[in-house]
């Protein structure tokens, strides 16, 4: 059994930054690919960013590249996910999750086999 708790979400202005981060138990964290996904008010989970397990690669939705970036650190078994530039449309609860293993790259939502309890963030305009 994974656990994955999410920490770093909060209040934020427009224009403003926030960094997530989701610790890992385990001690296979490195062999998963890990997901940030988000649920908008009123919205179905949507896809943010994906890293593989060692981090070589990465990648993200079109509604956050440029933006958001995700990274790793298997040492301390953790995923971050920087957000500059927030705007109010990313107010959302965001999940992390981790993949096994993935069909395809990035790896579909169906694909992960743990998700995290979720971090609420609210940007206000």
């Amino acid at each position: 059994q994974v656990q994955l708790v999410e920490s770093g979400g909060g209040l934020v202005q427009a224009g403003g930054s926030l960094r997530l981060s989701c610790a890992a138990s385990g001690r296979t964290f490195y062999r998963y690919i890990m997901g940030w996904f988000r649920q908008r008010p009123g919205k179905e989970r949507e896809y943010v960013a994906a890293v593989t397990g060692s981090g070589a690669l990465t990648d993200s939705a079109d509604s956050v590249k440029g933006r958001f970036t995700i990274s790793r650190d298997n040492e301390k078994n953790t995923v971050a996910l920087q957000m500059n530039n927030l705007n109010p449309e990313d107010t959302a609860v965001y999940y992390c999750a981790a993949a096994w293993r993935g069909r395809v790259w990035p790896p579909t939502g169906d694909e992960y086999d743990y998700w995290g309890q979720g971090t609420q963030v609210t940007v206000s305009s």
